[in-house]
């Protein structure tokens, strides 16, 4: 039976490379998605037709209780979105935890569908200054994993993939061109409306990678700063 991976899949650029990458790395394709409460919901729809667009089973898991927890600006509307580099330090747009938490239920779905890997799209290179996307937050919560579930205590190890993790976002996006992932399908705005805003942390990211990368970016935006 082919070799299966769990893919984090948010809707965005990066996740979506991860996709591109782990289907050329051999493997049947688990896409997981999360629901939590995030303002930009607009990345679950889109996180569907790219899920579409590879023929593969989806999941989509609601755990809105990052709402109902708040203190991000992602999942707490009374916290505006802000404008790329108006913050200093861990900006407003962290959500406390995610990453730990949705590793921890990739490992759970991992299990149940003999996957062996896990694959998720975070950079410790073009980021907002998350915690949770560093390389010593990734390799630690491998080994956690793995003290944690039977699959580690079998000799069949969970790995988690971080493939993005020391490329830029204009690299990641000269992967993804290789590999021909739908961008045009994905998603990065905060604010989570129709036309991206092309103001935020996110949406400038993004912009700058396709810019750096020599490629035009295939989604529309309000403006393009």
């Amino acid at each position: 039976m082919k070799k299966r991976a769990v893919v984090v899949l948010s809707g965005g650029l990066d996740s979506t490379t991860c996709m591109g990458l782990a289907q050329e790395a051999g493997y049947a394709l688990l896409p997981l998605t999360f629901a939590y409460g995030q303002r930009h919901g607009r990345e679950v729809a889109q996180a569907r037709k790219v899920a579409r667009h590879y023929g593969v089973e989806h999941q989509v898991v609601d755990i809105g209780f990052f709402g109902q927890i708040g203190g991000s600006a992602l999942t707490d509307t009374a916290i505006p979105v802000p404008d790329s580099g108006q913050e200093e330090g861990i900006p407003s747009t962290y959500v406390p935890a995610r990453n730990l938490i949705f590793l921890s239920l990739a490992a759970a779905y991992a299990e149940t569908r003999g996957a062996e890997v896990i694959y998720i799209g975070v950079s410790a290179v073009d980021f907002s200054g998350y915690p949770d996307c560093r390389p010593a937050f990734i390799e630690s919560m491998e080994e956690t994993i793995n003290r944690a579930t039977r699959a580690g205590h079998t000799g069949t190890r969970l790995r988690i993939e971080a493939p993005l993790v020391h490329l830029s976002k204009a690299d990641t996006i000269r992967e993804g061109l290789r590999l021909q992932v739908p961008y045009h399908l994905t998603t990065s705005c905060y604010r989570g409306e129709e036309l991206a805003c092309g103001r935020c942390d996110s949406c400038r990211l993004r912009l700058k990678g396709f810019a750096d990368a020599g490629a035009e970016d295939p989604i529309p935006y309000r403006e393009r700063v």
